[in-house]
């Protein structure tokens, strides 16, 4: 069983449905994961309050799997990957743990947890349900992001890093002997953004005056015989956070740089950044790549979970699927598709929406200097006196409206621009002045959820009115399809001195036709070839487009998801590498056929 480590990563919980004799509804899951999180101790000196989950380790044990995430006072248990439940452990680091890292040893768990003060101990237990650990003498200093692992032959290595100076090191310890160190620290590898365009700093790659990356986040999976580690880059409150790869003959090296890199990367779409992850192996064999994305709506540290199924091709080139990466996917006990799109689309895109009251309504975007671009939205009303928002439909985490209270007589009302058949809805609920800090337990989220086709007659196809369900980023599939052009939701009680929500996202499918081709793709590399620039005809209908590339038509593993632009600028690629270009168009009805594979040297 492989290590597992670092993600921000957001569960989700799902159902199988049966429909009908005819119809089975398969489990699916949706990023960001939606999980518990934990509220953070960090800026609570300046009452920032927010929910926070990232760096995650996920390791499987005695059938089952166990995650553990920065600074969560705790962690996971799973028998699915998809549904979560919280472990409060007997005795842990007052501080919480940063980038924990986890091993399962011979079905007997290690489990080093990475102080805030970079000073480590290793805890093991054979019976992580319990909440019971014992711990080792600490016996290392000046560590973050620490990463462990155990080699086939019983040697033990520690891999950290986290910095825009100082490479990737790692330590051989005795773990029959309290993990002491054996030999040496080795330094392996380090950023080379003059050549690798995805490891510069900032969001989309850019910043005015900051050149350097973060390297951090390692992790170590073996496979045919191979090490791969990885490690993330250039900073987790970018979208353009992401996972490489160097492959080596052994644990410690030498390493070499993969060409298909990044083999996580997700930086379009409506939550970003697919970095500081782990891969684990699933019992059947199959791999997943937990990670973090980032929210950075309260504060950049404000992040949340993913996963994405991991593949090893005939090259032994590692990559992960995050195509439509905030979409619903099947889950892991899907036998043919696990991970993959199930094909439901978005159908509350840009959709008009009223609003029961309207204390402030936020648009946000982090800019390239990694500040934040703030414009506070007017109060819009109809001609009847309905409050309209533009925030909670525009696939934006880091916008949010806040209601006046938080109680029974808040609402939100969506119409969508075309009716459709919805088989999911996610809500992202939002963190505004909550005045939490820390691990909180009893926390619920309470509300129903109606649908109609008239905006008259309602149905109720989600009852949570008595749920005890803390469900920061909930993701529910309906107990059956149904038809409708209107869903609203209407409030009982949630965390937080007052209702705030980020977004509501609808799922399903259209009635209408899906979009044609993409015609007039154009691509031009720049002097830099580090960037490129991208245009295209606009496609009637689309409500966004997928550009897609690799460094061959069968390896075509990045993509980068855009709503309603026919322009694009990025600065991700390898200088050196050609690379295979393709792009599709997208709407509430399906995907597009794509453009057939372009060679840019």
């Amino acid at each position: 069983m492989q290590a597992i480590k670092n993600i921000f990563l957001v569960v989700i919980c799902c159902f199988s449905i049966q429909l009908s004799a005819q119809e089975t509804i398969a489990q699916t899951y949706c990023n960001p994961l939606d999980i518990d999180y934990t509220y953070m101790v960090y800026n609570s000196s300046r009452n920032i309050s927010y929910r926070s989950g990232a760096d995650p380790a996920v390791v499987e044990f005695r059938g089952e799997y166990y995650m553990f995430v920065t600074r969560s006072f705790g962690y996971w248990h799973s028998t699915d990957l998809v549904n979560w439940s919280f472990i409060k452990p007997e005795q842990w680091f007052f501080e919480g743990c940063n980038a924990p890292t986890a091993y399962n040893y011979k079905d007997s768990l290690i489990y080093f947890a990475g102080d805030p003060a970079g000073y480590g101990s290793i805890l093991y237990t054979d019976d992580p349900k319990s909440g019971k650990w014992t711990p080792t003498a600490s016996i290392s200093n000046n560590l973050q992001d620490s990463e462990l692992f155990i080699d086939d032959d019983g040697k033990t290595y520690l891999y950290w890093g986290s910095s825009n100076v100082y490479p990737i090191k790692v330590k051989q310890l005795n773990k029959d002997d309290r993990m002491l160190v054996v030999g040496e620290t080795k330094e392996l590898i380090n950023l080379v953004e003059e050549e690798h365009g995805w490891e510069r700093f900032g969001e989309n790659n850019f910043h005015p005056t900051l050149k350097e990356g973060y390297m951090e986040g390692a992790s170590m999976t073996k496979y045919n015989g191979k090490y791969y580690l990885q490690y993330a880059a250039p900073g987790t409150q970018f979208n353009v956070y992401a996972d490489g790869v160097y492959i080596g003959e052994t644990p410690l090296g030498p390493f070499k740089y993969m060409k298909s890199n990044p083999m996580s990367f997700k930086p379009g779409g409506f939550t970003n950044g697919a970095g500081h992850g782990i891969t684990m192996k699933q019992t059947n064999g199959q791999y997943w790549h937990f990670a973090t994305m980032a929210l950075a709506s309260n504060s950049h540290w404000e992040r949340r979970l993913c996963m994405f199924p991991t593949y090893f091709d005939k090259d032994d080139l590692m990559y992960s699927n995050t195509h439509y990466g905030d979409y619903p996917r099947y889950a892991p006990n899907h036998p043919t598709k696990a991970g993959q799109h199930c094909g439901w689309m978005l159908l509350s895109y840009k959709g008009k929406t009223s609003v029961s009251s309207s204390k402030m309504q936020i648009k946000k975007s982090t800019s390239t200097d990694d500040d934040y671009v703030i414009t506070e939205m007017p109060v819009v009303k109809t001609d009847d006196e309905k409050i309209l928002s533009e925030v909670l439909t525009d696939e934006s985490p880091k916008s949010f409206w806040v209601a006046d209270a938080n109680d029974d007589k808040q609402w939100v009302n969506i119409e969508m621009a075309q009716p459709g058949k919805i088989y999911a809805i996610q809500l992202n609920f939002h963190d505004h002045e909550s005045g939490i800090y820390t691990r909180v337990e009893g926390l619920r989220h309470r509300f129903t959820i109606e649908a109609s086709n008239d905006n008259k007659n309602w149905q109720t196809v989600i009852d949570r009115s008595k749920s005890y369900k803390d469900s920061p980023n909930a993701y529910m599939v309906l107990n059956q399809p149904i038809d409708a052009k209107y869903v609203r939701y209407k409030n009982i009680k949630v965390p937080g001195a007052n209702l705030a929500m980020s977004e509501i996202r609808v799922f399903g499918l259209g009635h209408g036709k899906k979009p044609l081709s993409v015609k007039g793709f154009a691509i031009n590399r720049q002097e830099d070839k580090r960037d490129i620039a991208f245009s295209w005809k606009p496609v009637k209908g689309a409500q966004g487009y997928n550009i897609r590339w690799g460094i061959a038509p069968d390896k075509m593993y990045q993509s980068w998801m855009l709503y309603e632009v026919n322009e694009h600028f990025m600065r991700c690629l390898d200088r050196d590498t050609p690379y295979y270009f393709s792009i599709e168009a997208f709407n509430e009805n399906g995907i597009s056929e794509r453009t057939k594979p372009i060679l840019v040297e």
